[in-house]
């Protein structure tokens, strides 16, 4: 077709249309495209388990949206982050820098956690924190970019240790496995059982993924202690709990914990052995509260009669933040710095009680921690609660956040 002047003014009009309207017209089309939350998880190994129930509970509360928030489709990518820093790293940027996700949730490993930190606050990608709990990323190492919708290590244990003092025993022996996790709760948990009288007799640090206890279980019967306090999860609850019954220790040593030691996704392995241990916890499936008997039905109904523990509450309450804020910000995900702030206001009824994070660390605070013991109630093996601590925050020391 020859150029003419109209043709010519008509091409023209419509370019410097389209370049006035380009930045808008990319904004649109790429709010309209699926909303990517990236998840690095363990899906295989000691803490496979835990990366089940956590994705299991994002699931079905993306599942109550139809997968669908703001007009736009929520699409999880699933990393195995196979318990390994250096995978969970590459996993990590892999997410941000090829599939460019949105949101970006896990991992289980405190230890990947600290090696996701400089990644994740550098890119500005948002981090909701769907396990680890490495205090530091509450303290020295947080970030605008970083909230933590399951706990700090710290928040479990230093209610326990005075509690654990006053009515369990005075001379106590501490175990948890050799990684990040295991430190920070074995130092918060002294931080109060040592000003209320207690004494610690040992303390020894298992290699993760260890299989034969015996030689611990050893120095354990050896010491003289007459409780143990640990941490562990998983594969190595399960060890730690049969063997520990086993070696004969619940007639003298009395045994006890963070939670994690006896959830529900490890009880049926442990059996009786588990019975009489107590543990602390921000969560139990018994819990009477509204939000929690709803969750509990609906869990156990999609994961066949599976019964919820903390780590599904956590990837409860990770997915329903991320839905409440999306919601609020009408799907815009290219605001980084406002849905930010929206995070930060985020609160709502969970199945542990009223969910916020705390301002000054983006760090939750847990509406209680309750204190436990494994009973055989109510058909089978559960955590009753039988103390709590009201108001659990993580003291953020080091933690500076931006305006």
């Amino acid at each position: 077709m020859p150029l003419t002047r109209r043709s010519f003014l008509a091409g023209t009009s419509a370019v410097a249309a389209g370049v006035a309207m380009g930045p808008w017209v990319l904004r649109s089309h790429a709010q309209a495209g699926p909303i990517k939350i990236g998840v690095v998880l363990p899906y295989s190994g000691v803490y496979a388990v835990l990366g089940e129930s956590i994705t299991q509970a994002m699931e079905l509360v993306f599942a109550r949206e139809n997968w669908t928030v703001a007009g736009r489709k929520i699409e999880m990518i699933k990393e195995d982050d196979q318990m390994t820093p250096k995978t969970g790293i590459e996993k990590t940027e892999k997410l941000i820098e090829s599939d460019k996700v949105d949101i970006l949730t896990g991992p289980v490993h405190s230890g990947i956690l600290l090696g996701m930190r400089d990644k994740v606050h550098n890119t500005r990608t948002i981090l909701i924190v769907s396990n680890a709990g490495a205090d530091d990323v509450s303290r020295g190492k947080c970030s605008k970019w970083i909230f933590r919708a399951s706990f700090s290590n710290w928040q479990p244990n230093q209610p326990m240790g005075g509690w654990v003092a006053r009515n369990v025993a005075k001379d106590v022996f501490l175990v948890a496995p050799n990684y990040a996790a295991g430190k920070d709760m074995m130092t918060a948990f002294k931080e109060t059982f040592l000003p209320a009288g207690g004494k610690v007799v040992a303390e020894d640090y298992p290699k993760l993924g260890e299989t034969d206890y015996a030689p611990y279980l050893t120095k354990i019967r050896n010491s003289g202690a007459k409780g143990v306090y640990c941490f562990f999860s998983g594969t190595d609850a399960v060890n730690f709990v049969k063997q520990f019954d086993e070696f004969g220790l619940k007639q003298s040593v009395r045994l006890t914990g963070a939670g994690f030691l006896v959830e529900p996704d490890v009880l049926p392995a442990q059996g009786k052995a588990a019975l009489g241990i107590i543990s602390g916890h921000f969560y139990t499936p018994l819990l009477e509260n509204p939000t929690n008997q709803k969750f509990v039905k609906e869990f156990r109904a999609k994961f066949n009669n599976k019964m919820p523990d903390g780590f599904a509450c956590q990837g409860h309450d990770t997915a329903e933040t991320i839905v409440r804020a999306l919601k609020a910000v009408n799907g815009n995900t290219q605001d980084k710095a406002r849905l930010v702030e929206v995070i930060e206001k985020t609160e709502f009824d969970s199945p542990r009680g009223r969910f916020r994070f705390d301002p000054k660390t983006h760090n939750v605070i847990q509406p209680y921690i309750y204190v436990r013991e494994v009973r055989d109630v109510h058909g089978g093996l559960n955590n009753v609660v039988i103390d709590k601590i009201a108001d659990v925050r993580d003291p953020g020391t080091g933690c500076t956040l931006p305006a």
